[in-house]
């Protein structure tokens, strides 16, 4: 084995694999991502404001993001403090979110 191919297979195990719209396969740490937007192409952006678009969906990425905190982690069973369980999506009341940035109704 290379050491090319001993970083790419370090990266498999310890990042997320994406692909850019040009195809080109890319590497990225999750933990930069600040969030990602959902337009026609995904844009991931990250803490260090450079922005990233994908031809994974945003549930693929964050799939994969989950993923790899697993194999880090390992699994939850249910949340130790409220007993929720982990996988189940929560969504804010639609009364919480007001127009005005910075706002919380």
């Amino acid at each position: 084995m290379n050491s090319r191919e001993s970083a790419d297979g370090l990266c498999r195990s310890h990042m997320i694999r994406l692909t850019r719209l040009n195809h080109a396969s890319l590497v990225l740490n999750s933990d930069l991502i600040e969030h990602i937007d959902v337009t026609p192409d995904t844009v991931i952006t990250l803490t260090t404001g450079q922005i990233l678009r994908v031809r994974e969906s945003a549930d693929q990425v964050i799939q994969g993001i989950v993923d790899f905190r697993r194999k880090i982690f390992g699994p939850v069973e249910s949340c130790r403090v409220c007993g929720e369980d982990p996988d189940q999506e929560v969504e804010l009341p639609s009364s919480s979110i007001s127009e005005e940035p910075g706002r919380i109704d």
